[in-house]
C-alpha cells in the first residue's frame, strides 16, 4: 500500500512559481510510475504530468508543457512538481498519484493510489 501526502500549494500572481511536493510511504515507492493531476472548480480531473519509476521517461499535458517539470528522489521517497509563468487557468486542486508499472498514462483509471490534494490558486 503506498500512501500519498502532497504540500507546497497556495496562492500565487499570475507568472509566478511554486513547487509542489508528494511525499509517499512504502518500502515500494520506487517501483511505481508517479503522475500529478488536478481539478480545477466544476470540471473533470485531468492529467497534469507524469513520471517512470526510474525518473527516465516524463510526459506532459499539452496546456503545461515548458512550464512544468516532474522529477522524483526515490532516495526521499518523494515527487515533485515544478510550476512556472502559473497562469489564472492552472487555478485547481492538485493531486499525487501512483501506479504499479512502467508506463506513463494519462486517464484516470489506471492509478491505483492518491493524495488528498493541495490547492494552487494564480491569481491575474
Amino acid at each position: 500500500q503506498v500512501q500519498l501526502v502532497e504540500s507546497g500549494g497556495g496562492l500565487v500572481q499570475a507568472g509566478g512559481s511554486l513547487r509542489l511536493s508528494c511525499a509517499a510511504s512504502g518500502r515500494t515507492f520506487s517501483t511505481y510510475a508517479m503522475g500529478w493531476f488536478r481539478q480545477a472548480p466544476g470540471k473533470e480531473r485531468e492529467f497534469v504530468a507524469g513520471i517512470s519509476w526510474v525518473g527516465s521517461s516524463t510526459y506532459y499535458a499539452d496546456s503545461v508543457k515548458g512550464r512544468v517539470t516532474i522529477s522524483r528522489d526515490n532516495a526521499e521517497n518523494t515527487v515533485y512538481l515544478q510550476m512556472n509563468s502559473l497562469k489564472p487557468e492552472d487555478t485547481a486542486v492538485y493531486y499525487c498519484a501512483a501506479r504499479s508499472g512502467v508506463s506513463i498514462l494519462t486517464t484516470i483509471n489506471p492509478w491505483q493510489h492518491w493524495g488528498k490534494g493541495t490547492l494552487v490558486t494564480a491569481s491575474s
